[in-house]
Order: C-alpha cells, then sequence, then structure tokens
C-alpha cells in the first residue's frame, strides 16, 4: 500500500516507518525535522513540512491508500496547540480528498481508558502530571471521532525501546497487569500496520496492554 506516516521522525514515528517498509509498503514520512529520521530505501519518500501548516498538509494527503499518525507534543507536559491544529487539517484534508482511513496514535489514559491503569497511574499520575498531554489528546480524538472518517485511535501505556514481542491484548476490556505498565514501540507499530486493512476497530479506539 501507499502510506503517508505523520510524526515519522519521531521515536515511535521511526519505529513505525521501518515497519512498514520492511512489510513492503510504500511510505511517504512527512517530517519538520529530515535529520531525525536517519532512514534511506527506495520506497522511502521523506516529505518536509510542519504539521500546523494547513496547506502543506493538503498537498501531502491526496494519493494514499492510508494516513498514520504518530505526532506527539512538542514539550513533554504541556499543552500543544500547534499539533491539535495540525490533526484538524489532517482530518480536513482527508475530507476534502481521501483517502479515508487514518490510524492515530494516542495513549492510555486518554478518556474511558484512564480505568484500565489502576489507581496510582490512572487516579493519580494520569490526571495530575499529565493532564495538559491528555486534554490535547482529547481535542485531537474528538476531531477525530467526529470526521465521518474511517479511524481507528489505539492506546497503549508507555512506550520503551526494543525487540517486538509479538505478544499483546487488545481490546478496551483489558486492565493493567504491572503497576507501570509498558510496551514495545515495535509491538505497536506492528499493531497499527495491522489496522491499515482490518475492520474490527474501524471507528472505535482500542487499548493495547501486555
Amino acid at each position: 500500500m501507499e502510506l503517508l506516516i505523520f510524526g515519522a521522525s519521531g521515536a515511535t514515528g521511526r519505529v513505525l516507518v521501518q515497519a512498514a517498509l520492511a512489510e513492503g509498503h510504500a511510505v511517504s514520512a512527512f517530517v519538520r525535522t529530515p535529520g531525525k529520521l536517519a532512514i534511506r530505501h527506495e520506497r522511502l519518500t521523506v516529505i518536509v513540512g510542519d504539521v500546523a501548516d494547513r496547506q502543506a498538509v493538503e498537498r501531502t494527503v491526496a494519493g494514499h491508500d492510508a494516513v498514520l499518525s504518530c505526532l506527539g507534543v512538542g514539550v513533554p507536559l504541556k499543552h500543544d496547540p500547534a499539533v491539535v491544529a495540525g490533526i484538524g487539517f489532517i482530518v480536513d484534508a482527508l475530507q476534502r480528498t481521501g483517502p479515508a482511513r487514518l490510524i492515530y496514535l494516542s495513549f492510555l489514559g486518554v478518556h474511558d481508558s484512564r480505568h484500565q491503569l489502576g489507581l496510582l497511574l490512572g487516579g493519580i499520575v494520569v490526571p495530575l502530571l499529565l493532564r495538559h498531554e491528555v486534554a490535547d489528546h482529547e481535542a485531537k480524538e474528538r476531531l477525530i471521532v467526529q470526521s465521518g472518517l474511517d479511524w481507528t485511535i489505539v492506546r497503549p501505556p508507555k512506550l520503551s525501546n526494543g525487540a517486538a514481542t509479538g505478544r499483546l491484548r487488545h481490546d478496551n476490556g483489558i486492565h493493567a497487569k504491572p503497576l507501570l505498565p509498558t510496551m514495545a514501540r515495535a509491538d505497536v507499530a506492528a499493531f497499527m500496520l495491522g489496522q491499515v486493512g482490518d475492520t474490527t476497530y474501524s471507528r472505535k479506539a482500542v487499548s493495547l496492554l501486555h
């Protein structure tokens, strides 16, 4: 498939790009700082732009089979209104030109998934320390849910580096077993790619845990 990945130069974005190329997809990587991507491949096209630039986003979206977003926050623990606006621009562009399929990386603790983290994370850490990031993700999720697109929102716990385990649970009724759950970015990337052609979680948010 022809895949477009926003946030491709971030820690998770780079893993997603590599995984998509390994699966044989053609990848367009939308990045603000191309030097951070450090991946070269004959099926990789690097597009330099700012997600807060509506025109740059609109020029990029058309002609792909699906769009995947790994856009994070510019400054941890702070609001990032530029990225919230950027998700709005992506949604608008998809509504105008397609494709209809959008896979968005959020995180566990947003909206109704908070109770799945347990008392420490769900009751204290997320609402207090991560409240700005949660608010931004919730704003972005609202834009996606209301879009009318064929979307899937993926909510993993804290991400870590390392090899894929191939073992994960995905559902909205699951709960974290360890006190501080983590998941390898490689596992999340594999799951996101699997959603491109899978309708199981079409127009749904799904939680991931080991």
